[in-house]
């Protein structure tokens, strides 16, 4: 019977060695820190993101993901400040045409963050908290280059109790409970940015991990994590002196995984409103709806419609991400450097 268990738990940690096991972000393009760690310290206040996903909805324990994240400049600069004269004037676009003429890249400077994330798909969980290092330098009059790194651990449970069988087993074995293992956590990436575009590169889980759950039932040590790369680079463009379009692609490797590719459009109403569109690669297509409420909180959702398979099952994929900018000083709503 401990052999039988242990078959079914080789096969569960298995798909851990064979697929994709970082979640999906539909809404990334508004955090794109959460998938590289270069961004940490981008802007110039603190950005603190909130987000709850529930994927493939009305699938049983389909997967579900929450996180937040923190991060910020390690020190402010005193660059576009908000001054006496400088309020949200009704009419008039802060991130208009004459704005973007006069962009500068910032000082060079070090960034930090923090990541706490929780994803969960049936009888298997992931915990991991991680904290990042970035510094900032500019290479042009209107360019950017960061590098970052990010450090932590990963908590990898199994339920074993949620496993079901087609016939009765030992109760030994239904009793095992949650088997749990740590590993460590290492990300790293690259971003180039300026007015109008970027490019970003990262790997998460750099280090190859062998993952083992065990207890006096079961021992498992064939499971493995493995890294996962991602290519990320948008650029924007004036359509009027109101609205903005970011047409942005992100392309991930995770071997022997085909490439994935996620197709974006978004497109920004003075600094408040914003809305777009995505497609994923033989998987789905999403649409995504955001507001600045103020200079401090903004607030987007997404749905995914899947068209693979799972679609003829599930009621879609919803994805809510709040944001706080802490000690946002600029005059106008929305980021400088990510738009």
């Amino acid at each position: 019977m401990k052999r039988f268990f242990s078959l079914i738990i080789f096969i569960v940690v298995g798909v851990i060695g064979y697929t994709q096991q970082r979640p999906y972000y539909t809404q990334y393009i508004l955090n794109n820190y959460i998938i590289n760690p270069a961004v940490a310290g981008i802007e110039n206040y603190t950005d603190v993101k909130i987000s709850h996903r529930m994927q493939w909805v009305g699938l049983q324990d389909a997967p579900i993901t929450t996180y937040l994240t923190i991060q910020g400049p390690l020190k402010k600069s005193a660059y576009d400040r908000e001054d006496p004269t400088s309020f949200h004037a009704r009419g008039f676009n802060p991130r208009g045409q004459a704005y973007w003429q006069e962009y500068q890249a910032p000082e060079a400077h070090q960034g930090i963050g923090l990541t706490i994330l929780n994803d969960a798909t049936g009888p298997l969980n992931r915990f991991a908290a991680y904290g990042t290092y970035a510094y900032h330098f500019g290479i042009a009059p209107q360019t950017s280059l960061s590098f970052g790194v990010s450090a932590g651990i990963t908590q990898l449970s199994l339920n074993a109790d949620k496993l079901n069988f087609a016939t009765p087993v030992d109760p030994a074995v239904n009793g095992s409970g949650i088997l749990n293992t740590i590993k460590p956590d290492i990300s790293a990436g690259i971003w180039l940015y300026s007015k109008n575009y970027f490019v970003g590169l990262s790997a998460q889980q750099i280090v190859p991990q062998q993952v083992a759950f065990s207890n006096n039932t079961v021992a498992l040590q064939n499971g493995k994590l493995i890294p996962h790369l991602f290519l990320t680079a948008g650029y924007r463009t004036m359509l009027s002196e109101d609205v903005s379009m970011l047409p942005s692609i992100m392309v991930r490797y995770v071997n022997p995984l085909p490439i994935g590719v996620d197709a974006n459009i978004k497109f920004q109403y003075q600094d408040i409103l914003w809305s777009g569109i995505s497609y994923r690669l033989n998987d789905g297509f999403a649409a995504m709806l955001g507001v600045n409420i103020s200079h401090t909180l903004n607030i987007g959702y997404s749905y995914d419609v899947t068209t693979s398979p799972l679609g003829t099952v599930s009621k879609g994929t919803h994805e809510i991400l709040i944001g706080f900018l802490l000690g946002n000083k600029y005059g106008d709503w929305c980021p400088r450097n990510l738009w």
